[in-house]
């Protein structure tokens, strides 16, 4: 797992990177681009709505919300995507911030429309994520929803098929989402909209 200082040199090249896997439809950026398009159109069912983006990274999809009048708060664990971030939307709230530690304190009583996230959870374990998704639930508004888009599969057997095809780049410190696994441990309403072979959305109620 790249730490945050792995995260601060990855910066400068990070939307490069994603555009070479994107286009090619390879693992694990297959799906980028509509995936975060499809997370964008449901957020902006709602105007000018109080968003949460928890690793926002170069803000590509927090730019989009915060130019179109959404209230934008944002995590990231890397003060080099924060600047670059901060430099797209000078009054969105960004907070440098490690979530396996949860939310950082001056979010704790804040409560949102969308919670976002994209490309972050899967450096949690299922554990974790099940444990912080549960937390974020508490941080909805009525009719909130968290919306999550990231390396994800439908079974574990389409996961081991893609690590299989892809073991020379496969990264074993990740932790990748399992539609059904995923679903049964959280308990609650759960969609998984599948947009790539290696990728899609979850989009969860309270």
């Amino acid at each position: 797992m790249l730490n945050n200082q792995g995260f601060n040199l990855w910066a400068d090249n990070y939307d490069e990177t994603v555009q070479v896997s994107e286009e090619n439809d390879l693992y694990p950026f297959a799906g980028y681009k509509e995936i975060l398009n499809t997370i964008f159109n449901e957020v902006m069912q709602k105007d000018n709505s109080d968003v949460l983006d928890i690793g926002f990274g170069t803000a590509v999809l927090t730019n989009k919300l915060y130019e179109n009048g959404h209230n934008i708060d944002g995590i990231d664990f890397s003060s080099r995507m924060i600047h670059i971030a901060q430099s797209k939307m000078p009054s969105a709230h960004l907070v440098e911030w490690d979530i396996s530690n949860g939310l950082p304190p001056e979010l704790t009583e804040k409560k949102y429309d969308s919670i976002i996230t994209t490309y972050t959870l899967h450096h949690l374990n299922d554990e974790k994520k099940v444990a912080f998704i549960i937390n974020l639930q508490a941080h909805l508004k009525e009719n909130g929803k968290i919306y999550i888009g990231d390396i994800a599969f439908e079974t574990r057997d389409k996961l081991e098929k893609c690590r299989q095809e892809n073991s020379q780049s496969w990264d074993n410190d990740e932790f990748y989402f399992v539609d059904n696994e995923i679903t049964a441990l959280l308990q609650s309403k759960c969609e998984f909209h599948k947009i790539s072979h290696c990728g899609g959305v979850f989009i969860i109620s309270k």
